[in-house]
């Protein structure tokens, strides 16, 4: 049985986000003063079951990275509250906070710079069990290779250093690096976009099977809707660093409610030449989230805009069961 507490569901729900803002300060002059603020996150909500998988998808510049990083506490937050297994992470004093920091990870991007090239794979997954004192001598180098197996590489990839592999082995090393401490949950920051498309399918499907085997619930970021299609439960869209939509993968692709959702879905290139989608052109560029437009964040672009489009910011709303979405059209 759930439980209700300001407005806060408990239960099935791993992680719940309640009004988060992550602002970033622009400073200026021989003093360095504060003269305004990136709008990053803006007053964003969602809930994450435990052992689903939500995908963010985007335009570059959206939010959907800080807002990864700024669930997992590596960055602070401006306002609102992340409530990780009922507790609120922001709330935490720091040796509490890094002892949650086993059950929470993050896969970067970028599989090149994200491994130490000085350390051996040996070195770069077992140096959280060894700073979480969770393991010590032979113990790392058992549970070191356990976990390399279980992300598709050789014993002997141990011994070896980042630029001896592939992109694709070294994402595999990013992963088991991630999971070398048993996590629960797994930030996963567009770990694909930087491979060939023949590579990611097959990463995807580790990570699939990884979150079969270890029962692990995933927030999948990614720009490409094709990709979070095939490993979301449920997606949401990110606008200018706001939520404008939140449903299940077929309900948001069958029914896309917002305009900015439905321009991104005919973009997706139809695998048939003799079919063709209709094709929705935003005019204009995204505005600077320094300078944010009022009301609604979206109408700067929008072929639908209304007059109180320009002024009222529209409310985050369940239109159908389960499916939200931030639309004055709604």
């Amino acid at each position: 049985m759930a439980e209700v507490v300001d407005n806060i569901v408990y239960g099935d729900d791993l992680l719940v986000v309640n009004n988060l803002k992550k602002y970033f300060p622009i400073k200026a002059g021989i003093l360095r003063r504060t003269v305004n603020h990136v709008r990053a996150v803006e007053n964003i909500s969602f809930t994450i079951k435990r052992g689903e998988t939500l995908g963010i998808v985007g335009e570059s510049g959206c939010g959907k990275s800080t807002t990864g990083r700024t669930l997992l506490r590596l960055l602070e937050k401006t306002d609102g509250e992340v409530f990780y297994n009922n507790q609120n992470i922001f709330e935490l004093p720091k040796s509490e906070m890094r002892k949650l920091r086993t059950q929470m990870q993050i896969v970067f991007q970028d599989p090149y710079s994200s491994l130490n090239p000085r350390m051996t794979v040996g070195e770069i997954v077992g140096e959280s069990l060894r700073e979480h004192g969770l393991a010590k001598g032979k113990e790392v180098s058992e549970r070191v290779q356990e976990v390399i197996e279980k992300c598709g590489l050789a014993p002997y990839h141990i011994r070896r250093y980042p630029h001896e592999f592939s992109g694709g082995q070294r994402q595999r090393i990013g992963i088991a690096r991630a999971l070398a401490l048993n996590p629960q949950f797994v930030v996963c920051d567009e770990p694909v976009s930087a491979l060939d498309v023949s590579i990611q399918s097959q990463i995807l499907n580790l990570l699939m099977d990884l979150q079969e085997d270890m029962g692990l619930t995933y927030l999948f970021i990614s720009h490409d809707l094709s990709v979070v299609k095939h490993i979301s439960d449920r997606i949401g869209v990110m606008y200018l660093g706001s939520m404008v939509e939140l449903a299940g993968k077929n309900e948001l692709f069958d029914n896309p409610l917002h305009p900015y959702t439905q321009a991104l879905l005919s973009a997706i290139p139809i695998p048939d030449p003799k079919l063709k989608r209709k094709r929705i052109i935003l005019q204009g560029d995204i505005p600077s989230p320094a300078n944010p437009p009022s009301g609604c964040r979206f109408h700067t672009r929008c072929p639908h805009v209304m007059p109180h489009c320009k002024t009222d910011v529209p409310e985050f709303k369940e239109a159908a069961d389960g499916h939200y979405v931030a639309c004055h059209l709604i």
